[in-house]
């Protein structure tokens, strides 16, 4: 999912250059929200393994 983030990152700056302002502004979008959701997988998924690393202990 970061893979993604960072390729929609890299086509908005991209765009950005060329003056593509509207689809500069979606891909950023995309970006920010796929960024988003990884980041709260992230933090699911490290507070199950510390409560299971508490549980083995």
């Amino acid at each position: 999912m970061l893979k993604w983030a960072l390729i929609f990152f890299v086509i908005s700056i991209i765009a950005g250059f060329f003056g593509f302002t509207g689809v500069s502004a979606a891909t950023a979008t995309v970006a920010r929200v796929l960024f988003g959701i990884a980041l709260v997988i992230f933090l699911i998924f490290l507070v199950l393994a510390l409560i299971a690393g508490q549980a083995i202990l």
